[in-house]
């Protein structure tokens, strides 16, 4: 799998930036079936970074209502990525 298809997009919260700030974490939205080692691989590669342990879970859409029908937006997957000390994503750097 692509790396571009691995990594979907970063997940900007206060949490995730408190986990930014404090623990040199980052976390993103990945691919349903995407794996630990293809997430680290992906990261280390798109970031020239070292990622020292990656998290994974598997979030459940939320039940919305649409009209008198019930839909469910979409089921994703988050991984939390801790860095080594020292290294610094800085498309992140902003936020």
């Amino acid at each position: 799998m692509d790396e571009y298809n691995i990594i979907r997009r970063p997940v900007i919260t206060e949490k995730g930036t408190a986990l930014k700030d404090e623990s040199n974490q980052l976390v993103f939205e990945v691919a349903l079936k995407s794996t630990k080692p293809e997430i680290k691989k992906a990261v280390e590669k798109l970031f020239k970074v070292t990622v020292l342990s990656v998290r994974t879970q598997n979030r459940q859409g939320k039940p919305k209502r649409l009209g008198r029908l019930m839909g469910r937006r979409r089921h994703w997957k988050k991984a939390i990525v801790t860095l080594k000390e020292g290294h610094r994503v800085e498309f992140f750097e902003g936020v």
